[in-house]
């Protein structure tokens, strides 16, 4: 359920930094054990330094479930991560996100009833049998489909393993909502032709494919994508080894296809920080991916020489959304009683989306 969006109150805006430091961190003694508050790697480190544990969605998702005394999951990411969060909490755990305006434009371009138009046409152009698989960044109305059809949840550090599964169960994958993390696995680490997938297009009749193609198809990629991923190009790559002879290109799967060809180190955001952090010092790492978490590793790694791709174009604006002062009003409302900006997943939505993460950590 979508709640609308409360404008700040005055109260709010306009307060220092150190005056936001000492109400947070104030909020945060009041609620003490009954509060936890998750940070994504891509949030700014004016929230990641009160986050009690950091990660990418799923991490975080987990731990919060684990976590069987806290009553308050406050998720300092995007909506998609709430939804998952609050699909594998526990009976009683409330999952509030600051700001319900932090979506993702990915999740947004697979909507349910375009994922059911597209599932009617597959089914009826005959062929082998088809198996759904959503990107852990969908709706939990497209995750519960995938659930209901017996399909599956993937991430970008699992993808290998689940489209192994799929093709074990089936004939054919459709998989969404990203057509270039689809098409990565699918030829980099499983070695299928570029020509034995179709991008189905929700915007044209029959997602602009014919029907024989349909038919043909060994994976059906939905065209839909990420958007600070889509800043990276081959030529960003190109200047950075001129400028710095011996950098090692590290990216996120989600890059175009041209990217992940011409890197050296391709993986999700969990494995670029062990790659980058692990390596010796004195190494140099040109990275593709959320400039929050490029600037991150070079402060942290300050023995080894860390440049993003593309250092102007590559900020997740919906996850900026995040403020300190959203971060304090949600807490300031939970410390005098009041629950704000709950995300709450429908029952059904969330049996059948359950299923479908299960499947897939049976799998991994």
């Amino acid at each position: 359920m979508i709640l609308e969006q409360e404008i700040l109150p005055d109260e709010y805006i306009g307060l220092s930094a150190e005056e936001l430091n000492k109400r947070i961190l104030s909020a945060k003694e009041r609620l003490g054990k009954t509060l936890v508050i998750l940070g994504h790697h891509y949030q700014r480190d004016e929230i990641v330094r009160y986050a009690d544990y950091t990660g990418d969605s799923l991490k975080l998702a987990r731990i919060a479930a684990s976590l069987r005394d806290v009553k308050y999951i406050v998720f300092c990411g995007v909506h998609f991560m709430a939804e998952s969060a609050d699909i594998l909490a526990n009976e009683g755990q409330i999952v509030i996100l600051p700001d319900l305006e932090a979506g993702c434009s990915m999740a947004d371009m697979a909507m349910i009833e375009q994922v059911e138009e597209c599932w009617d046409c597959l089914i009826s152009s005959g062929g082998d049998r088809i198996v759904p698989v959503t990107y852990i960044n969908s709706s939990a109305e497209v995750k519960a489909f995938c659930g209901r059809h017996n399909g599956i949840v993937c991430t970008s550090s699992n993808a290998e393993a689940v489209f192994k599964w799929a093709f074990n169960d089936g004939r054919r994958i459709l998989f969404l909502p990203d057509e270039h993390l689809g098409r990565n696995t699918a030829h980099f680490k499983l070695g299928l032709p570029l020509d034995s997938m179709v991008v189905w297009d929700p915007a044209k009749m029959n997602g602009g494919i014919d029907k024989e193609g349909l038919k043909k198809a060994k994976i059906v990629l939905w065209k839909g994508f990420c958007s600070v991923h889509m800043q990276f190009n081959e030529e960003q790559i190109y200047s950075l080894k001129k400028l710095y002879p011996g950098i090692k290109i590290i990216v996120h799967p989600e890059c175009k296809f041209e990217v992940v060809k011409n890197s050296d180190v391709v993986g999700s955001t969990e494995f670029i920080i062990k790659q980058v952090t692990e390596s010796p010092a004195g190494s140099a790492w040109g990275v593709g991916t959320e400039i929050h978490l490029v600037n991150r590793l070079a402060k942290n790694n300050p023995d080894k020489l860390i440049k993003c791709l593309n250092s102007y174009h590559c900020l997740c604006a919906t996850m900026f959304r995040i403020s300190p002062e959203r971060l304090l009003w949600a807490l300031e409302n939970l410390a005098d009683g009041k629950v704000v900006n709950m995300i709450s997943v429908a029952k059904e939505i969330k049996e059948y989306s359950l299923i479908a993460l299960n499947r897939m950590l049976s799998v991994i």
